[in-house]
């Protein structure tokens, strides 16, 4: 059961991967504009861009400039329809894995 949930995990990320690798490139520019706009070093605004994208927010970085909030509200955004995507992808490949109960005898 275990391979089969794998393969069709891998199977379901196949056909997603363009949408998925695009969200990806799209918060990793915003964050890099970021990165440049705030003048923070590399580092810390590819920190700041996995943990806006993944909603966990910190505050231990803040952009000040107008726009580069505006950019970090669309990383969130896009962190979000990210991580239901990849939820979705889950939660597709544990039902291709389990066979679906047979419905109860009304007898």
């Amino acid at each position: 059961m275990r391979r089969k949930f794998w393969q069709e995990l891998g199977h379901t990320l196949l056909v997603v991967w363009p949408i998925l690798s695009s969200i990806l490139l799209l918060q990793l520019v915003f964050g890099l504009l970021i990165t440049w706009l705030e003048r923070w070093p590399l580092g810390d605004g590819l920190y700041f861009t996995f943990v806006t994208g993944l909603t966990i927010g910190y505050g231990d970085l803040i952009p000040r400039q107008p726009f580069s909030r505006l950019l970090a509200i669309l990383i969130g955004f896009f962190g979000i329809m990210l991580m239901g995507l990849v939820t979705a992808i889950a939660v597709r490949a544990v039902q291709m894995t389990v066979p679906p109960e047979p419905p109860p005898n009304s007898n």
